[in-house]
């Protein structure tokens, strides 16, 4: 038995990660490539303000909503199974999407994307637990899984452009038809298949309410960061009834011998500073990365191609460092490396309180870089901390984290750019909240007045960026004390007979 747990992978899995990387990519590529086609959708659909919301939003709602269950589901009806079928409900839902002849029914395809897609990360990444089960192998597999999601994240924009520019707006759905298909064909002959001996039954009161904890959570905080001066008393009231809905879903997993997720495991001091290093860092990434995205076109004039080309390297540094991990792993211990790492991001933030366009991509480029670490290592960490057969499990715990960072990011510290670009321009109106509003307001004003708001709101935007660059350093600076100081890895309490391994 434990020669088989220690076993290296072969050519079978090798190739099994080339296809595990296909969703990985598409799931990436999908989520950034719409915002480029809503211009385009929007007009041909003739789309409302609050249908545009709810088309770019259901995806993400279903996905942050469903990536637990699925996770754990895995564990119990076989991971292969459970990707094979997620990436055909995703081609159909793609196919209908593109072909949508009205709001609805894109949004209705949309939440049914988010369902199939809340299956892929979390089986892909279990599998490759399963696949690779020596540290150093896994380590590299891992390094690869999240070099495709970052990867993938810089190219949507830049693939839905290159669409754009020849074909209609449903084309940037149909990219995962070759994809999926791919992994249907291949899938079957390199995936194996894993499944928990004795995984016990899937509870469905603890779907319920998972879905009732999570959902109004990310709708309170996405409604917050959206409220601008409006009135912040139904997210209040979501984030209230989320948080109460948690509270009894964390005290069933607490009582259940089979619980939907296995919340014991934050009881381990090293997974949960990895997970809370997780959102932080995803904090701090989709803080800095909104503002930066729109410096590039709100304050520096570049359209949203090239403003997508110019933010790549955020994307394509995460990528970098991810990669690198494994080399630098030979030299240096993990925590050095995750602390390490963050110190560069810290730096990387720091460019960011420059101006113009070197100081912009650079910063994030360094900054994006200096996470790679922390994701490579942190998510391996994460699912090699424990028995297999809770691979999905914990798989599903990893990409909640690094969502719900990514989500809280966009919420906190845009609004903490908001206020300080509203208190530096001193607003008076409403219109003039953001740097569109001051643009629009501009062309109704004399030339002197009208040059006199714009450069007032480019230096308040630019003192917004600023505070939020300085906050991201310091966070990451925490993040890097923190791992150095009270890191320590453990090993994986692993079971070997209690996985079901079958090879077909």
């Amino acid at each position: 038995m434990q020669d088989r747990a220690i076993a290296k992978a072969g050519l079978r899995e090798w190739l099994g990660l080339g296809v595990l990387a296909l969703p990985t990519l598409l799931v990436a590529v999908d989520i950034n490539a719409l915002f480029m086609a809503l211009p385009q959708l929007s007009a041909d659909l003739g789309t409302s303000g609050v249908e545009q919301l709810w088309i770019t939003d259901i995806y993400g709602f279903m996905v942050a909503g469903l990536v637990t269950t699925m996770g754990t589901l895995g564990d119990r009806v076989g991971r292969r199974r459970l990707l094979l079928l997620g990436g055909a409900a995703f081609a159909v839902a793609s196919v209908l999407a593109a072909y949508s002849a009205s709001p609805a029914a894109l949004i209705a395809w949309r939440a049914v994307q988010g369902v199939a897609g809340a299956t892929l990360m979390p089986s892909t990444l279990a599998l490759i637990t399963n696949m690779f089960r020596d540290g150093r192998q896994r380590g590299v597999a891992i390094a690869v899984w999240a070099t495709c999601q970052f990867t993938g994240g810089a190219m949507g924009p830049v693939v839905s452009g290159l669409l754009l520019e020849h074909f209609w707006w449903g084309s940037v759905f149909l990219v995962a038809v070759p994809v999926i298909a791919v992994l249907l064909v291949a899938g079957p002959a390199v995936l194996p298949e894993f499944r928990g001996a004795d995984p016990g039954r899937l509870d469905l009161a603890s779907v319920a309410l998972s879905l009732l904890a999570v959902l109004p959570v990310v709708y309170g905080v996405k409604s917050l960061a959206a409220a601008g001066g409006g009135s912040p008393v139904v997210p209040l009231v979501a984030l209230l009834v989320g948080g109460g809905f948690g509270v009894v879903f964390v005290r069933r997993q607490l009582r259940l011998e089979h619980p939907l997720l296995n919340l014991r495991l934050l009881t381990r001091q090293s997974f949960a500073l990895i997970l809370l290093a997780l959102v932080l860092a995803g904090i701090a990434m989709a803080g800095t990365g909104l503002q930066v995205t729109q410096y590039l076109q709100s304050v520096l004039g570049y359209p949203p191609a090239e403003a997508a080309l110019l933010f790549a390297p955020m994307g394509l540094g995460v990528a970098l460092g991810t990669m690198l991990t494994p080399a630098i792993t030979r030299w240096v211990s993990p925590k050095r490396a995750i602390a390490g790492g963050l110190v560069i991001s810290a730096a990387g933030s720091l460019l960011l309180t420059g101006e113009g366009v070197p100081a912009a991509v650079a910063g994030v480029t360094v900054l994006a870089l200096g996470t790679g670490p922390l994701f490579a290592l942190g998510t391996g960490l994460i699912v090699g901390s424990v028995p297999p057969e809770r691979a999905g499990s914990a798989a599903s715990m990893s990409e909640t984290a690094n969502y719900l960072g990514g989500t809280l990011g966009m919420a906190l510290l845009g609004t903490v750019a908001a206020a300080v670009y509203r208190h530096q321009a001193g607003v008076a109106h409403q219109a003039y909240d953001t740097v569109a509003g001051a643009v629009s307001a501009a062309a109704a004003l004399p030339p002197e007045q009208a040059t006199a708001l714009i450069r007032a709101s480019h230096e308040a935007f630019m003192s917004g960026l600023h505070t939020v660059a300085v906050l991201s350093a310091a966070l990451f600076a925490l993040l890097a004390v923190l791992m150095a100081w009270r890191f320590r890895p453990e090993r994986p309490q692993e079971d070997p007979t209690a996985m079901q391994a079958v090879s077909s």
